[in-house]
């Protein structure tokens, strides 16, 4: 019908006009680095938030796992969503959401509204940050030019996490803690604008159901159960409060992997956790990620609630530790031929605990030097370095079509791990130091307390990775499919 239409009315068309790559590249770009910069943009702005709204401290640890909760739970339908309705309708479906979910939690009176936007504001992430590379994967022919743009993704995505720390500090100093949301509505409408005019359209070339009961039991099991552990300093690990939603996160759970090994098109496809390197490195990511996300939530409230920092000075003194993990991503690869995948994992691993170790010896008048920034630039180049050698792994013992989805899945199991472990660690702060309105040498034990636990989980993790993570990756007749 377009030919019979002329030339001239097709170039109007904009949806059949083939866009800049440096266009498209950038487009999801900037929708991945929202998505990353709104992991880590609320840390600084959590004192404020708790004094605005009266969360408590339960309620302030949930400002980041309604987000982190969401987020982990629906990643891998959101890739499968773009799959099946194309990446570009799902790009806007995700940014569209996370743009309304940022405007209500900025203008939130109450504390539930404040948790309800970050849970919404995780579930259009989850559908987003798939689309953002795939769009540019079909974007970019392959060879250097693709690589250079998966670089730039990458970078822009380590960005954010750099930049949170620094920008939410600036916000809250200089406005308000709401326009550390607020400021993604101009944002997301500019980039919401640029997808719809020049983002062309594509879809995976397998149809597959989309497996919304297994999002919807995980992401439920996975909050019941993080509710439950959060439970247990106010009423005790016997109580009924406590004991009802942890039998029941874990029986949703339960349900989740039941209806995963029945339905066709599974969400998490049972079949790639026999496989020894995908199952230990997301055992490996899950373990150590329940130590490593909560660094930044402790180290924020310990800057400010102890040691008096405003939220622009928090963000800055953690800038040398957001470096370090970019850093230990880009030195790990340099060690892998080397040292072999396992023995670098187990490196960055012990790395991080010794940074752990160290910051569990915090006082309440701790210099900067010596209680923020070395032990945090020890904490996350540790952590960067292990996180590569982990999803090299895993990816390595699946089948080159998997490998998508088994790269979803350590992303999952590492986010997954932080929720639980931010849960627990909290209710380790609130049991030593009394809560959060205890006096700063309170506080100061509560979170040393949680360090050298997260210390010792880490030590945990590297001994369960030198034991079960294989020495090297499987050869390519040992891989295996997801039959889905």
């Amino acid at each position: 019908m377009l030919e019979a239409s002329g030339t001239s009315t097709a170039s109007r068309i904009s949806p059949h006009r083939t866009p800049p790559t440096w266009l498209v590249v950038a487009i999801a770009c900037a929708g991945q680095f929202l998505v990353v910069l709104d992991v880590s943009v609320v840390n600084v702005a959590l004192p404020s938030m708790r004094a605005d709204l009266a969360l408590s401290a339960q309620g302030l640890q949930w400002v980041v796992n309604a987000y982190a909760i969401a987020f982990a739970g629906f990643m891998l339908l959101g890739g499968r969503a773009g799959d099946l309705y194309g990446r570009k309708r799902m790009f806007l479906v995700g940014l569209g959401l996370f743009t309304l979910a940022s405007l209500g939690g900025g203008l939130a009176q109450e504390g539930w509204q404040l948790l309800v936007a970050r849970a919404v504001q995780g579930l259009g992430a989850a559908v987003l940050a798939p689309s953002t590379l795939t769009l540019l994967t079909a974007a970019v022919p392959e060879g250097a030019a693709r690589a250079r743009a998966i670089a730039t993704w990458t970078a822009v995505g380590a960005g954010g996490g750099a930049a949170g720390g620094l920008v939410g500090g600036a916000l809250v100093d200089g406005l308000s803690w709401r326009w550390v949301l607020l400021i993604n509505v101009p944002v997301g409408a500019v980039v919401l604008a640029g997808a719809v005019l020049w983002l062309t359209e594509s879809r995976g070339g397998l149809r597959r159901r989309l497996d919304l009961p297994g999002a919807l039991l995980v992401t439920t099991g996975l909050a019941t159960l993080a509710y439950g552990i959060s439970q247990t300093e106010s009423e005790g690990w016997a109580a009924t409060a406590t004991l009802v939603p942890l039998l029941a996160g874990l029986a949703l759970l339960g349900l989740f992997l039941l209806v995963e090994a029945r339905t066709a098109a599974p969400l998490m496809p049972l079949g790639l956790l026999r496989l020894r390197s995908v199952a230990s490195a997301n055992v490996a990511m899950l373990v150590s990620g329940s130590s490593m996300f909560s660094m930044w939530f402790f180290m924020t409230l310990y800057a400010q609630n102890v040691l008096g920092y405003s939220p622009l000075e928090a963000g800055v003194a953690l800038v040398p530790s957001s470096l370090a993990v970019v850093l230990g991503s880009k030195a790990a690869p340099r060690f892998l031929p080397v040292l072999g995948a396992r023995n670098v994992a187990v490196l960055g691993t012990l790395v991080a605990a010794v940074g752990f170790g160290w910051q569990s010896t915090m006082t309440a008048d701790g210099g900067y030097l010596t209680a923020i920034m070395i032990p945090g630039v020890l904490m996350m180049l540790g952590a960067g370095i292990a996180a590569t050698p982990l999803a090299s792994l895993a990816i390595s013992g699946a089948a080159p079509g998997d490998a998508g989805l088994v790269s979803g899945l350590i992303n999952t199991s590492r986010t997954m791990g932080g929720s639980l472990g931010l849960a627990a660690m909290s209710t380790i702060v609130a049991s030593r130091s009394g809560g959060e309105d205890a006096g700063p040498a309170a506080l100061t034990d509560g979170y040393a307390l949680v360090f050298r636990t997260a210390a010792a989980v880490l030590v945990a993790a590297a001994l369960l990775m030198w034991l079960w993570l294989p020495a090297k990756g499987p050869k390519p007749e040992q891989k295996a499919t997801s039959t889905d």
